[in-house]
C-alpha cells in the first residue's frame, strides 16, 4: 500500500468538476493560500453528509485565513448531482477519484456490501492538507465512516499552524 508522507510534494491527482472539467485537486487556487482536500465516501454515506454539511460552517474562518476547502469522492457525476440536493455547502466537490488514485493517496479503499449502497468500490475518508510550496502538510487516513478528525480542532489547529509558521510534522522516514 502507497504511503504519502509529510512533507513532500502532493501527487497530481485529476478529477473532473461539475462542470465536466478535469482538475488537479492538490492544488490551492488562485484565492488561496492552502487547499485542505476532504475525501468522503460517497453519497450512500450519511456519515459523510453530516461531516461535509457540518465543514460549511468553517469554511469561512479557514477561507480568512487563506485556507480553501474541497471534497471529492469515487461517485459518478450524478451520484454526486444527487447526494448535492442533500448537501448545503458552498465549496466545490468533485467526483471521479479512480482505484489507482485511491490508491496512490494511500486511502483504504471499501468494496459495497450490497447494490442498494453503491455500485463501485470507495475511498474510506481521508484528510489532506496541501501547503503553499504544494507539500503535504497534513495527513489523516481512516478505514471507516466513523473515525475522521474533529472539525472545530482541525480549524483551530490549521489556523495555529498558519499563524504560527509551525512546520510539517511526521517527516521522519527510515531508509
Amino acid at each position: 500500500m502507497n504511503r504519502l508522507n509529510p512533507g513532500t510534494p502532493f501527487p497530481e491527482i485529476r478529477v473532473t468538476n461539475l462542470d465536466g472539467n478535469p482538475e488537479d485537486i492538490g492544488k490551492p487556487s488562485e484565492d488561496a493560500e492552502w487547499r485542505a482536500i476532504v475525501v468522503y465516501r460517497g453519497k450512500h454515506c450519511p456519515m459523510c453528509t453530516k461531516y461535509l454539511n457540518k465543514l460549511e460552517d468553517y469554511v469561512q474562518q479557514l477561507k480568512d485565513k487563506g485556507i480553501e476547502v474541497i471534497a471529492v469522492s469515487a461517485d459518478s457525476r450524478e451520484q454526486l448531482l444527487e447526494h448535492l440536493e442533500k448537501l448545503d455547502i458552498s465549496y466545490p466537490v468533485y467526483h471521479g477519484l479512480t482505484l489507482d488514485q485511491m490508491q496512490e493517496l494511500g486511502l483504504r479503499i471499501s468494496m459495497p456490501r450490497s447494490e442498494t449502497e453503491t455500485d463501485h468500490r470507495y475511498a474510506e475518508p481521508g484528510l489532506f492538507v496541501v501547503n503553499s510550496d504544494l507539500d503535504l502538510h497534513i495527513v489523516d487516513i481512516s478505514n471507516n465512516p466513523f473515525v475522521r478528525p474533529d472539525i472545530e480542532t482541525l480549524v483551530n489547529g490549521l489556523q495555529w499552524i498558519k499563524e504560527n509558521s509551525y512546520p510539517t510534522r511526521g517527516t521522519w522516514v527510515e531508509h
